[in-house]
């Protein structure tokens, strides 16, 4: 396993879940993820890539919900986590994401070659 990897397993084990408001997206849009992260989402075609750019919207944005919940990237999952990503609706884990680990995502962010999603 690649360090790389082995940090974004690291990083995603310590971002809080919380439970979204039913039907929201408002923090859903185009977004950029590593290699590795990109590697883990469901493929969309170019068209569909293309579309959600077109929306401002996530290829991976159903009506339903997240389509790659369970694979978002960390940004995607940052959101709601930490005071520099507000839920829209106020919605928070019980414990916000430590100050250590947001730092330590954006690094992670800002080291790796980000794809638009």
């Amino acid at each position: 396993m690649s360090d790389r990897v082995y940090q974004l397993r690291f990083l995603r084990r310590r971002i809080p879940a919380f439970e979204c408001v039913p039907g929201c997206h408002d923090c859903c849009g185009p977004v950029t993820a590593s290699s590795e992260e990109l590697a883990r989402l469901p493929e969309r075609s170019a068209a569909q890539r293309e579309q959600a750019l077109a929306d401002w919207s996530c290829p991976h944005l159903q009506p339903s919900g997240c389509g790659a919940y369970e694979e978002r990237p960390l940004i995607c999952r940052l959101f709601g986590t930490t005071p520099s990503l507000p839920c829209p609706h106020g919605r928070r884990p019980q414990a916000m994401v430590e100050p250590a680990i947001e730092a330590q995502v954006h690094a992670f962010l800002r080291q790796t070659r980000q794809v638009l999603v």
